[in-house]
């Protein structure tokens, strides 16, 4: 029941937004392209299609941003909501997004007001784009091109994710990280220095552990006093 009421208003959303948008479907082809880029789990359009919330959830923001954008802000917020019911992620209309940008899993979600996020961006499931401040400015985070935001990471704030930056799961990022950096724990610190990457890397097994270097440093110096 919920798939078919799923599918039957996606269709009813794509065939609104394509009679006012140019180029509606070589952007929906693009954001195809990017889920096979990104997950090696997709097997097939069919699949990316109707399996993937975080592909529905984005289609959904960019009409409920263009709502948003010409003022119909009531419109705007009750596309976002049956969004939010229906995929598990929670958009603000409010929020600019680019490109090739691809939400895995999703579940959990939230994007914040006046959230930035630029091209090539990868988030996963439970990242919180939060604001720290009441007033009506500039609150939550800005995303650079090709940042990538591990599960379960809080970013808040004013403050901006570099350029190709990683964020480790389970972090809170209070704080500017560099461009190319790769930042972990609470608060978030910066353990590995800005290289930018060429590609997505999906390794997150392999980001740095300094609470296990400061041991692994602390053990040998016991061990070089004890041969004294």
């Amino acid at each position: 029941m919920q798939v078919a009421f799923l599918l039957g208003f996606l269709i009813i959303l794509i065939s609104l937004v394509s009679v006012f948008w140019n180029g509606f479907w070589k952007r929906i082809a693009e954001d195809v392209k990017t889920v096979f880029q990104k997950d090696p789990a997709a097997k097939n359009i069919f699949e990316v299609l109707t399996c993937y919330p975080g592909l529905h959830a984005l289609w959904m923001h960019r009409m409920s941003h263009s709502l948003f954008q010409e003022g119909f802000y009531t419109i705007a917020r009750m596309v976002s909501h049956a969004s939010r019911f229906l995929t598990g992620i929670e958009i603000h209309p409010g929020a600019s997004i680019g490109r090739r940008f691809f939400i895995d899993h999703g579940a959990g979600v939230v994007i914040g007001e006046t959230s930035e996020i630029a091209d090539d961006v990868l988030v996963y499931q439970g990242v919180v784009l939060g604001g720290t401040s009441i007033e009506k400015k500039k609150r939550h985070p800005t995303i650079k091109e090709g940042a990538i935001l591990g599960a379960g990471s809080v970013i808040l704030g004013a403050i901006t994710i570099g350029k190709g930056a990683k964020v480790g799961a389970g972090s809170v990022v209070v704080k500017d990280v560099p461009d190319g950096a790769t930042v972990v724990g609470i608060p978030g610190r910066v353990v590995e220095p800005g290289e930018l990457r060429p590609k997505v890397d999906l390794d997150h097994g392999r980001l740095p552990d300094p609470v296990a270097d400061a041991l692994r440093k602390l053990e040998q110096r016991i061990k070089k006093l004890e041969n004294k």
